[in-house]
């Protein structure tokens, strides 16, 4: 197993360059973790517990990434992107990263919300008609469809870019309402997104309006709307305000065949606890439904770049993307006094929402590091993590491809913690 890997040595780095130079000119300045405040012990423990993981069998490959003050401080590549052909991840390697497409979308529509297209007090049905008069579920009904009620006041922007809106994604829970959700294939990469807000404005919601925190689809009406409000299909906008000015040039609703042989296997773990390599499939041909949700695949360099730039409070190698105040207003909590915000789904006791990020706002020190306080972030369910901390000045991006598993959560949670305990000059 020792050799299951390819390692991006960064103290070999730091004695040959400043630069990091995989993606383009523009990258990240490589710094000891001594200049920024950090233990050198430390980010090698966690290079170690990443490996041991691989080593192990829980994962077949990650990569992780760290940048303090702006500045690359960790940087590892270890395992195997396709064990069966034995091909070694690369530092390059591309990544189905699911749900961590939300965060990206919630920065195209803001920078629409700087442009004043729009308001978050403004109802969704203004912009999209499909999801106007929708009833709310209130109790079991016949035949499996629920007994309605109105809706006490239409979805707002606000609503929805929090998870507030009564949606729901079908496949988290179970209720007439998500079996509903799950018959009409909302998701399906053969819809385009006007086909899924006509489809999901025939269905019930699951909750009044506002009234409670629950897990959905609403980051792909968000799509949706982002297209109507632009004019644009939504993997040109996100290319247009967000891909090219960052300098992300490997994410993308599907990978291209010149960029095939990078796209990782994702796992998943048997009935023998032991990895269990899925079809590649979809993410090969461009789809039809850009899902706003759960859609892209990127790279952890990409997604560096990414996260840095909301660290930057918008900016990145002197493009703005969004202002600071907008970046600011994105991981403060939205959630409305009423609600007592769930974390079944996070699993994550004191964390809140923001616009499309969840916020560390009273770290336990076990699920969360007591030096996370304020961090925001996300995670995809293919085993991706990603967490900025504007206190810390600090990015963390972790890449794998296991899709359940005790690995994955070994990863994200115990990654995240190892980089707060080495940081030293906070203490």
């Amino acid at each position: 197993m020792k050799n299951r890997f390819v390692a991006i040595a960064l103290t070999a780095l730091l004695l040959s360059a400043s630069i990091w130079t995989h993606a383009d000119s523009r990258d990240l300045t490589i710094a000891s973790p001594a200049e920024v405040g950090m233990d050198k012990k430390g980010l090698a423990e966690l290079g170690k517990s990443m490996r041991d993981l691989v080593d192990n069998g829980e994962l077949s490959a990650v990569t992780t990434a760290v940048s303090r003050h702006g500045k690359l401080v960790h940087w590892q590549a270890y395992g195997y992107q396709d064990t069966e052909k034995a091909t070694p991840l690369r530092d390059d390697s591309i990544f189905r990263i699911y749900s961590m497409t939300k965060p990206i979308v919630g920065v195209a529509l803001m920078t629409l919300w700087e442009e004043g297209r729009f308001k978050l007090s403004d109802p969704v049905e203004k912009y999209i008609p499909e999801l106007a008069g929708l009833a709310v579920a209130k109790a079991d009904g016949p035949d499996g469809k629920p007994i309605t009620e109105p809706a006490d006041h239409a979805i707002t922007i606000r609503e929805l870019v929090s998870h507030t809106g009564g949606l729901s994604y079908g496949f988290f829970s179970r209720s007439q309402t998500d079996t509903l959700y799950l018959q009409a294939q909302l998701l399906n990469r053969d819809n385009t997104l006007k086909e899924f807000v006509t489809r999901l404005g025939k269905l019930p919601l699951k909750t009044q309006p506002g009234s409670t925190w629950e897990y959905s689809v609403s980051v792909d009406v968000q799509g949706y709307l982002i297209e109507v409000l632009a004019g644009k299909p939504l993997d040109l906008v996100l290319k247009e305000r967000v891909f090219e000015p960052l300098g992300m040039p490997d994410t993308d609703f599907w990978v291209t065949p010149e960029k095939a042989t990078r796209l990782t296997t994702i796992f998943s773990p048997g009935q023998d606890g032991k990895l269990v390599a899925r079809p590649i499939g979809e993410y090969l041909t461009k789809p039809t439904f850009f899902s706003g949700g759960g859609g892209l695949a990127s790279t952890a360099m990409d997604y560096l770049r990414f996260g840095q730039m909301l660290a930057n409070e918008g900016e990145l190698d002197g493009v703005r993307i969004l202002k600071p105040a907008t970046i600011e207003m994105m991981h403060t909590n939205q959630m409305p006094d009423s609600i007592d915000y769930i974390n079944r789904f996070v699993g994550t006791p004191g964390n809140t929402f923001g616009i499309d990020f969840a916020i560390v706002e009273d770290p336990d020190g076990t699920t969360d590091h007591l030096k996370a306080k304020s961090e925001f972030w996300w995670y995809g369910i293919g085993g991706t993590w990603f967490g900025v901390n504007p206190v810390q000045d600090l990015v963390i991006v972790g890449m794998i491809q296991n899709q359940g598993g005790p690995g994955a959560r070994k990863a994200r949670i115990d990654g995240k913690q190892l980089v707060y305990a080495a940081i030293r000059d906070s203490e």
